[in-house]
């Protein structure tokens, strides 16, 4: 790290306009470029117009350039068409990937109170009673009931002064 030499403000700088010049030269030729490729594109379709001097070689030229407008008319419509045709395949195959992947909303669920019972009732439907009473197959347990000694169920004022005498012990420690 300590090997790299960072680069001046000034050299940044300097490199900086430097790519700008040979980006701008490079965009200037691709730009004339560009306008000779059109110039060579209209000039193949578009041959310079001879305008002739008679009525007839103009009705003829009119009713030639007619020709040639509703035939790039006709062309327009064919790839118009088969435009439409390839993006209504794709919308098609957009959405069967769609179906395929299976995303789709899933709906909120509603909230039904229902007893278990009840819901295997609707389930299997009324031939069958099931009983989901759970708690009918459960091992029965015994308590046993502890007994709490006497002494802690008497009076809480009785050992006030007791604990009043700990709390002098503590004090004094």
């Amino acid at each position: 790290m300590a090997s790299e030499k960072r680069l001046s403000a000034r050299r940044k700088h300097t490199l900086k306009s430097c790519m700008l010049v040979v980006a701008n030269n490079l965009l200037e030729v691709e730009s004339q470029a560009k306008a000779a490729e059109r110039e060579k594109f209209l000039a193949e379709k578009c041959p310079p117009l001879e305008l002739p001097y008679s009525r007839e070689e103009l009705i003829e030229l009119c009713n030639k350039l007619h020709e040639e407008v509703n035939n790039s008319e006709e062309e327009r419509y064919c790839i118009e068409f088969k435009l439409n045709l390839v993006l209504d395949e794709v919308r098609d195959l957009n959405i069967k990937i769609v179906d395929l992947r299976g995303k789709f909303k899933r709906p909120r669920l509603k909230k039904v109170r229902m007893s278990a019972d009840a819901m295997l009732k609707a389930l299997l439907g009324s031939k069958h009673t099931v009983n989901m009473d759970l708690r009918a197959n459960l091992k029965q347990v015994k308590k046993e009931v502890k007994e709490e000694p006497a002494e802690a169920v008497g009076d809480w004022r009785k050992n006030i002064e007791d604990k009043a005498d700990r709390k002098k012990m503590f004090e004094s420690a």
